[in-house]
């Protein structure tokens, strides 16, 4: 367990007036330790960060249960041992990034490490007067310690994407699927695409993208031509591009899928249906530096959260842990920065003041404006991005606001 304690204020902003303001505050937040922006995409490197940089002083960080009463206690639920302790330690590590960027003297952050039991953590982090929870980010664990913090009172921050553990009490930061599909489809449909096919794997994710992307594309006014399905055996996608080709002509398909899966079936899919058949992508393409790279894509439009500030963020991310981020590290900055938001007006050693998750107004952060619905999932303004040449390029910005 360590524990973290920061100096500093975050900017608030008004949802409207997002855009620029947000960006320019979170943009000088970043920019703090370096002069040059890179003008590309940082690529998250794949080693384990470490959980404190060689050469950044241990300045407010202590081990065992804090002992002042100054400052609102938080804990950071996240896996930091096993197999998933590299993604766990990057979020950790984005969060004191995220404490020591805005300076602020109001919040106290200790990390429990969910690997060795996330109900133990739990129990222990609110032992130890935590007032919220910052993750886990594994949906079982989501399940874990939602009814322990819930019956303490103790409202959840989970980075999980599974909509199935949104509720009682706990939040999801997590990139959802239904909401790039949705984003993407109406974009397609903007630019006239009418027929539309989809392939999605078997499973949850599955499942839920299918429902979502039927939704969408009727909302959209358009028709869904074929829906098919594929397990992740050997000749799965292949079979059901064929099924799919059976179908066609269509404008688009949607692969909900990585960019790697998605790749080798837009192949199969323009040999078979045509090569102008537009290929559509969902929020995990934006996981895979890589992406941009695959021939088989070119021209594919898909939706996700912005990276403009996020390659700011790890390129201070690297010169200051020697690795690259993951690229859910930014859930756990941001975390920090609606916390550091609400804490102004949250007196320590009270309960934390759950009524302004939902904040009209939203909040900011480095992957953009979002904001919590009645279902307590962020809802996102995503952008969406078309690749083409090698490259990925912005042809629709994420909204500033989310209106009325």
């Amino acid at each position: 367990m360590a524990d973290a304690a920061t100096i500093g204020q975050s900017a608030r902003h008004r949802m409207r007036a997002f855009g620029r303001s947000a960006a320019l505050t979170l943009a000088c937040l970043l920019g703090a330790c370096q002069t040059i922006v890179p003008r590309g995409p940082v690529e998250p490197s794949q080693q384990r960060p470490t959980t404190r940089p060689t050469d950044t002083p241990t300045i407010g960080v202590e081990t065992g249960i804090p002992r002042d009463a100054e400052r609102n206690r938080v804990a950071l639920l996240v896996p930091l041992s096993g197999s998933n302790a590299g993604v766990g330690t990057s979020i950790a590590n984005a969060t004191m990034m995220a404490l020591l960027d805005t300076q602020n003297q109001r919040v106290r952050i200790t990390n429990y490490d969910t690997a060795t039991g996330a109900a133990a953590a739990a129990q222990r982090a609110i032992a130890e007067g935590a007032q919220l929870i910052l993750g886990p980010l594994l949906s079982e664990d989501v399940r874990t310690v939602a009814p322990i913090a819930r019956a303490a009172g103790v409202p959840v921050l989970s980075f999980s994407n599974d909509l199935g553990v949104a509720g009682n009490g706990a939040y999801l930061m997590g990139y959802v699927p239904t909401q790039s599909i949705s984003r993407v489809v109406d974009f397609a449909r903007e630019r006239g695409v009418s027929n539309f096919a989809g392939l999605v794997p078997n499973g949850l994710y599955g499942e839920r993208a299918s429902t979502a992307f039927l939704r969408a594309v009727e909302g959209a006014g358009g028709q869904v031509v074929s829906l098919q399905t594929y397990g992740r055996t050997a000749g799965g996608v292949s079979g059901a591009v064929t099924r799919l080709a059976a179908k066609a002509p269509y404008d688009a398909v949607l692969i909900a899928d990585s960019g790697s899966t998605a790749a080798s079936a837009a192949a199969l899919v323009k040999r078979g249906a045509g090569a102008s058949t537009r290929i559509l992508g969902t929020e995990l393409w934006n996981s895979e530096s890589s992406v941009a790279a695959k021939p088989a894509l070119n021209g594919a439009w898909y939706a996700s959260v912005s990276d403009t500030l996020y390659r700011q963020y790890a390129a201070k991310y690297r010169a200051r842990f020697g690795s690259g981020p993951y690229r859910l590290s930014s859930l756990g900055y941001d975390s920090v920065l609606l916390t550091v938001r609400i804490a102004r007006d949250w007196k320590p050693g009270t309960a934390f003041p759950v009524s302004r998750l939902r904040d009209g107004d939203g909040f900011s952060g480095i992957d953009g404006a979002f904001r919590f619905g009645r279902d307590n999932v962020a809802e996102r303004a995503l952008e969406v991005k078309e690749i083409r040449g090698g490259t990925t390029s912005v042809v629709s910005p994420a909204p500033t606001g989310f209106g009325k």
